[in-house]
């Protein structure tokens, strides 16, 4: 175990802090500002500033004059969500405990955050009249922003660690609470994945062909490549805790799996019957057709 140790990154040597900044005010600690709320901000104002570039382009199913309100609906979404499908998935006793309030201790659901972004989402375009599946694909496009920025908070927060690595993993880490054996940084493996690279397909549909004029290929691109990378993933990571001992341990599928299924099929579905939902369209700005 100590030559493991000893081979290994120790995750303290980085000296990071989940704590950005501590807020004091006449001699008292009132709160404190982290990483991870950060990553949240980070997320969500990059993606309004790509989510403006891309009305730029031919084809958009809004105007920029909708972006504030869809913003707003969209966070709402991601919060609510979030948390929803936390307590709902992975601990359901705190729906009877005042701790379901608590977010600033953590526990948020990517998967519940989708379907509270895309109920955000069908609120927002029924009010506007515009088109829900054309709007979606926008937003996914703008979604690997909020990945990567959350799962580099999970790194710095040190949690969230993968399995035990081999010896040879040059990267493997010793965590703080984790024990002496190294393990894999699987929170880098997504934001990687669930990042940078599906951002980079993402981008590459969106302004290199025709996707964006076919409603649903790119959120059925986004569906299908994040359940795929985050499927991928969860063999290298550590089950989470309420759940080691159970069916989603032991060598069989973790709940984030299971979760994933459903998604890859969606969106896979969203793909193969894209081309029978396009049309011609015409920007809600009121310039010339495009197809």
């Amino acid at each position: 175990m100590i030559l493991h140790a000893l081979t290994a990154i120790d995750f303290t040597d980085l000296h990071l802090n989940p704590v950005l900044l501590h807020v004091h005010l006449f001699g008292r600690d009132l709160f404190d500002i982290k990483w991870y709320s950060i990553a949240y901000i980070a997320g969500i104002v990059v993606g309004w500033m790509y989510l403006l570039r891309m009305l730029r382009a031919p084809g958009a199913p809004m105007a920029k004059r909708h972006v504030e309100d869809l913003v707003f609906y969209a966070t709402l979404g991601i919060i609510l969500g979030g948390r929803i499908g936390y307590v709902l998935f992975y601990d359901p006793k705190l729906f009877t405990t005042f701790g379901f309030f608590k977010l600033w201790e953590g526990g948020m659901s990517f998967h519940g955050g989708v379907i509270g972004t895309s109920l955000g989402i069908f609120w927002f375009t029924r009010r506007h009249k515009l088109s829900w599946l054309r709007v979606h694909d926008y937003v996914a496009c703008c979604a690997p922003f909020g990945l990567f920025f959350g799962r580099l908070a999970n790194f710095v927060n040190g949690e969230l660690w993968g399995k035990p690595a081999s010896d040879s993993l040059p990267w493997a880490m010793v965590f703080p609470n984790a024990g002496p054996m190294p393990r894999h940084p699987s929170q880098l493996y997504e934001a990687i994945l669930e990042g940078v690279i599906l951002f980079a397909i993402l981008a590459f549909a969106f302004w290199r062909t025709k996707a964006r004029y076919e409603p649903g290929k790119l959120v059925g691109l986004f569906l299908t490549g994040y359940g795929l990378a985050r499927f991928t993933v969860e063999f290298f990571r550590e089950p989470d805790a309420q759940f080691r001992g159970t069916i989603f341990d032991n060598g069989y599928l973790h709940m984030g799996q299971w979760l994933c299924v459903p998604m890859i099929l969606g969106g896979l579905y969203l793909m193969w019957t894209a081309k029978n939902r396009r049309d011609r369209v015409t920007p809600i700005a009121g310039d010339e057709s495009v197809a």
